[in-house]
């Protein structure tokens, strides 16, 4: 992913993201993306791109484990998204869902991410703190909640389902208070000319429908033209 690419999508949405994959593929039926409404701790403040650090944590019930092993694999997590491609989203499953009561996102571990150099987290589980979160560090999660529960890292760099959708470690990731979606590998070098060509697409009918005077027949024109640019 080059730098254009990577402002131009952080400055569009998730939804436009899913139109521009599909333009990008020549056919409708992408579905790699987030089921269900999610909530997002800064709702204007615009999407997180980046590649997936993965991992996966509970909190219901205290570890079985040895302390020093939960100790241990809490500094092995944290070394994992201190490392890696950047940008970054972390991406943690909380193994908990549908009944997770463990805010592992709050002010201490956003700030801490953030200072790593990831661009937000996406999390099927509870996030906490807000008004206290970092600027610029993007929360998208399953719920809210007070409490942090008996919080620990499960597992690190696997595999996680989120809201149905499926992440590897290293995916490309982009989300907003819309939900998420994994961008797929074989889009990517065409994607920027995708997006730039869907947003040109939809002005034929956007730019008339908010001119004054705009009816029916001004409406049939536009989706005429429309319909020719998508095909």
């Amino acid at each position: 992913m080059n730098d254009t690419l990577l402002e131009l999508l952080k400055k569009v949405d998730t939804p436009t993201v899913c139109n521009a994959i599909e333009v990008a593929q020549g056919k409708r039926g992408f579905n790699d993306f987030t089921r269900g409404t999610m909530l997002c701790s800064d709702p204007e403040g615009g999407a997180m791109v980046g590649y997936a650090r993965t991992a996966k944590i509970a909190a219901v019930n205290p570890p079985t484990e040895a302390p020093e092993v939960i100790k241990a694999r809490r500094m092995d997590y944290y070394r994992h998204m201190a490392s890696g491609p950047r940008p970054a989203v972390t991406v943690v499953e909380d193994v908990d869902y549908p009944h997770c009561i463990g805010a592992y996102w709050g002010e201490i571990n956003t700030t801490v991410h953030k200072g790593f150099g990831v661009s937000g987290a996406l999390t099927n589980g509870v996030m906490r703190d807000l008004g206290d979160l970092p600027e610029d560090f993007p929360v998208v999660a399953g719920s809210i909640g007070p409490s942090h529960g008996f919080v620990h890292v499960k597992e690190i760099g696997t595999e996680v389902t989120i809201f149905s959708m499926t992440v590897k470690d290293g995916d490309l990731v982009h989300a907003d208070r819309h939900g998420a979606l994994v961008i797929p590998t074989d889009v990517i070098p065409v994607l920027e000319e995708a997006i730039l060509k869907l947003l040109d697409t939809e002005k034929l009918v956007l730019d008339p429908a908010r001119t004054d005077g705009f009816d029916f027949d001004a409406f049939e024109k536009a989706w005429a033209a429309f319909e020719a640019a998508r095909t």
